[in-house]
């Protein structure tokens, strides 16, 4: 016996060296997509003359933290932050409503022709933007929503990544569990807000991060849809640091420093559920 837990051990000891392996691969990797990232937050503290200087700079010998100061006098800044908040906020609290409520009737509710409704409305995903935008921008102008945010809500309001993602979740929740609330009383807008919904946090919390970041970094529909100074969101505000013969790159980064501050508070609090979430939307199919 003693003879087996020490070979044991030894078989320990080997397995530490392809896992510390894997880890430096990772290191790596975290290692080469934090350097855009970087060099992005060292060029908003230089002068404009010196963010494609070569050898780069990685640390400035002065730091130019008046850049912070400046793009909120040469642009509308804080009007392109309260609408990029409106639209992404609102779009994404729709999209967790709608998503949750089709998924559980996909998921848990029994009608004729369900799974087909589902497989059409799932290859949506596969139908690129650029294909319908032309005839859904001359809807929307026939409906005279053009220029104005609540034309971009409306589009936005529905996703069938969010119906797939929160329907693999709910999948995985048992229906003898959704049978015995039945049995208790409890109805099927009851058993929606007190069982699947509290339930499925991690699911809810992974498509409110890639809604909210889909939504915050979205250019070409505003760019579309938008006119109006006034209505235009961040990603809109940013360009207008570029003039027709140059662009001053030191202001552009700090102001992009800037606009992925709500991303990354959001990543924080929803990143334990985000990796739960993930993991766990193909548990069962």
């Amino acid at each position: 016996m003693v003879n087996i837990k020490i070979y044991n051990n030894k078989n320990d000891k080997y397995k530490i060296i392809p896992l510390m392996t894997v880890y430096i691969f990772l290191l790596f990797g975290a290692f080469i997509m934090l350097i855009p990232f970087v060099w992005m937050l060292s060029s908003s503290l230089k002068n404009e003359k010196d963010v494609f200087a070569f050898p780069i700079q990685w640390i400035p010998t002065v730091a130019q933290w008046s850049n912070y100061k400046v793009i909120w006098e040469k642009v509308p800044l804080l009007t392109g932050f309260v609408n990029s908040i409106k639209i992404t906020v609102i779009v994404t609290v729709l999209q967790i409503l709608t998503s949750t409520f089709a998924a559980y009737s996909f998921a848990k509710l029994k009608f004729k022709g369900r799974d087909i409704i589902f497989m059409i409305y799932i290859l949506t995903i596969s139908v690129p933007w650029q294909v319908y935008m032309v005839p859904q921008f001359i809807m929307m102008s026939k409906l005279k929503l053009t220029d104005s945010h609540i034309g971009l809500i409306m589009m936005h309001t529905f996703t069938a990544t969010g119906v797939f993602l929160i329907r693999q979740f709910y999948m995985g929740i048992p229906n003898e569990l959704l049978e015995a609330s039945r049995i208790d009383g409890l109805s099927e807008y009851g058993i929606y807000a007190k069982i699947m919904l509290p339930l499925s946090k991690p699911a809810i919390a992974t498509l409110c991060i890639t809604t909210f970041t889909f939504e915050w970094n979205d250019f070409m529909g505003p760019l579309v849809y938008l006119s109006t100074n006034n209505k235009k969101t961040i990603q809109l505000i940013l360009r207008m640091f570029n003039t027709q013969y140059s662009s001053n790159y030191a202001l552009i980064m700090a102001a992009a420093v800037i606009s992925l501050i709500p991303v990354m508070v959001l990543f924080i609090f929803l990143q334990r559920y985000f990796v739960e979430g993930i993991a766990s939307t193909g548990v069962k199919g």
